[in-house]
């Protein structure tokens, strides 16, 4: 709001005109004064003042108007996202899928049951993501970013996961099969019932990772495997494991 400052009455022109002691100065002198008796008029003019204390009135209802939709804005920017998300089922390439997922997951929405199978999600960053059940069966996920998300009883049957980082995340009961984790990080991954049929582990980051209860392991290949616990490989081997040099090698 806008301090509202009464001015003072000027002076009379007589006065002002004395003042003056150049004859071509009066003109400019007479023009000034005459805008000085209009501010002064309007200064004293309480109307005005009305309208200013109206103007700071209006803009405290237009914010709290904003916040008390900032609900309904909210809900509409995850429909939003959800209509690209569901729109572009079954088909390829990205469809704007990546940043809805990553908005959506910014917003701790839970992704259950997500279809994004055959997609280009390269690069996706889902971290924390809650992805149970979820199909990214064929998708192409490669150095995606999901620390910490829930994969549990999902479907990533030939998924491209290569250099993606998986630390900490849940695969309880997950469909790993033929899934591309070349070069992946899976330090702390929890593989309880995942089966790996075909999966391609090579140079795979096995720190911590939760092997005993892996539900199938047949034709998998671990070679290179990184940080692997105390008796994973043999264990591995002994379950059907490969380890086969296939010319896929990550650096370092």
């Amino acid at each position: 709001m806008r301090i509202h400052i009464r001015k003072e009455r000027p002076a009379a022109w007589a006065e002002r005109r004395k003042e003056t002691k150049h004859a071509w100065i009066v003109p400019f002198v007479a023009f000034e004064w005459m805008w000085e008796w209009i501010a002064y008029a309007l200064s004293n003019w309480t109307f005005l003042e009305v309208l200013d204390y109206l103007e700071t009135f209006s803009v405290l209802i237009a914010v709290i108007f904003y916040f008390s939709e900032s609900g309904d804005r909210i809900k509409q920017r995850h429909y939003q996202a959800w209509q690209v998300v569901n729109t572009s089922q079954g088909k390829g390439g990205s469809g704007g899928r990546i940043e809805a997922l990553q908005e959506l997951n910014a917003d701790r929405v839970p992704l259950v049951g997500v279809d994004v199978a055959g997609a280009f999600l390269q690069g996706v960053r889902l971290g924390k993501a809650r992805l149970l059940r979820a199909n990214f069966s064929a998708a192409d996920v490669r150095d995606g970013k999901f620390p910490s998300a829930d994969f549990s009883n999902a479907n990533l049957r030939s998924a491209n996961l290569r250099r993606s980082n998986l630390e900490q995340v849940s695969f309880q009961g997950a469909n790993l099969e033929d899934t591309d984790l070349t070069g992946a990080n899976l330090t702390g991954a929890d593989l309880t019932d995942a089966s790996l049929g075909e999966a391609d582990l090579t140079n795979a980051d096995l720190r911590g990772v939760h092997w005993e209860h892996i539900a199938n392991l047949k034709n998998a290949n671990i070679f290179g495997v990184k940080n692997a616990p105390q008796g994973f490989v043999e264990w591995a081997i002994k379950h059907g494991a490969l380890q086969q040099d296939t010319g896929t090698r990550e650096p370092g």
